[in-house]
């Protein structure tokens, strides 16, 4: 629900889940360091005897003179090799630094194309709440909205949009209705969440996601997979979907890719730091989701390679590790009945 994401704790076992490993050296694209934490002004590297090839002098001899460029010189140079010229000057020396490091190592290793997802699939659940969100209101799912993004061109090919009908609490609030925009009309005209989420496995399943493409799920924060659709999922008496078990959570990727705090990660921050402002109606789940989607591809744009970062197991969050293969989701099937 990113109308309470802006604000809400990521919880104490999200602060304690286990911090992965250094990430190894990818040709042509850097590993966002997934662990949530800030580097300590290192860099992700690679092992001693990578570096000792010449190469990787030259980009650090450039690193050296991008530092020392003014935000004017960053732009100019920028839309010299036709890249984006909008953002804060950290992300400018960012986003020019992993352009050289790029052309270097691409002259020096050619990259694999075929290694990373073809699709990301953003989702950003809306969900019933009230004003003060007491700690035993119970959160269900009231919009399920995906985003697909085609890593190859860069482009949002195709969006899915439903409401879902609460069962807990069907009348919803009017602070709810004013922050998402989604009226009481909207959801009781919709179906329940397990047709919704058949739904939602038919358009993927159409799309040939899991079979002919590979792809992943990427969140905002890490709210809407280890917590709203684990508690719809449980009160709608079906198990988590398996499609869902692993995701890339953006905010911990911006936060490690362009160096910042944690408390700079949230959606609209994201997006004027990157030079962006927010396109639609705050707090629609589609709009959201939309605009997310728009910081993954200036991030992918940048030299990131996003990454799953997290997963669920066992009804518990849990950090993935940077040095685990790139494995796209499996293909969408609707999840089993509980007992």
């Amino acid at each position: 629900m990113a109308a309470q994401k802006e604000n809400r704790p990521q919880g104490a076992h999200n602060e304690a889940v286990a911090r992965a490993e250094r990430p190894a050296h990818t040709p042509g694209k850097q590993r966002c360091r997934l662990d949530g934490e800030e580097n300590n002004g290192q860099h992700c590297t690679s092992s001693s005897s990578d570096y000792s090839d010449p190469v990787y002098k030259e980009i650090a001899v450039t690193n050296g003179y991008i530092n020392r460029m003014s935000r004017d010189e960053l732009r100019a140079k920028l839309a010299e090799f036709k890249l984006e010229t909008r953002g804060v000057k950290d992300v400018l020396k960012k986003r020019l630094k992993n352009y050289y490091k790029k052309q270097k190592l691409m002259q020096k290793e050619p990259t694999n194309g075929d290694s990373y997802y073809d699709y990301i699939c953003v989702i950003d659940f809306e969900a019933t709440c009230e004003e003060d969100n007491q700690s035993e209101f119970t959160h269900e799912i009231i919009e399920f909205p995906v985003v697909l993004l085609n890593t190859h061109t860069l482009e949002i090919e195709d969006t899915f949009q439903q409401y879902v009908k609460p069962e807990i609490n069907p009348q919803l609030s009017n602070f709810c209705i004013n922050l998402t925009g989604i009226t009481q009309d909207h959801v009781d005209k919709a179906d329940a969440f397990p047709q919704v989420l058949q739904n939602v496995v038919e358009w993927m399943r159409q799309r040939e996601l899991g079979t002919k493409y590979s792809y992943t799920i990427l969140t905002d924060g890490s709210w809407d997979m280890s917590k709203f659709l684990n508690i719809q999922c449980r009160i709608s008496h079906i198990k988590y979907p398996s499609f869902a078990k692993k995701w890339i959570n953006i905010r911990k990727s911006y936060g490690n890719f362009y160096k910042v705090p944690r408390n700079q990660t949230k959606l609209t921050i994201m997006l004027e730091k990157l030079g962006m402002n927010y396109d639609g109606r705050p707090h629609s789940g589609l709009d959201d989701s939309k605009n997310i989607a728009r910081i993954a591809m200036r991030m992918l744009q940048d030299g990131c390679e996003l990454r799953v970062n997290e997963r669920i197991h066992g009804g518990q969050l849990m950090s993935v590790s940077s040095s685990a293969p790139v494995e796209g989701a499996p293909a969408p099937q609707m999840p089993r009945f509980r007992n």
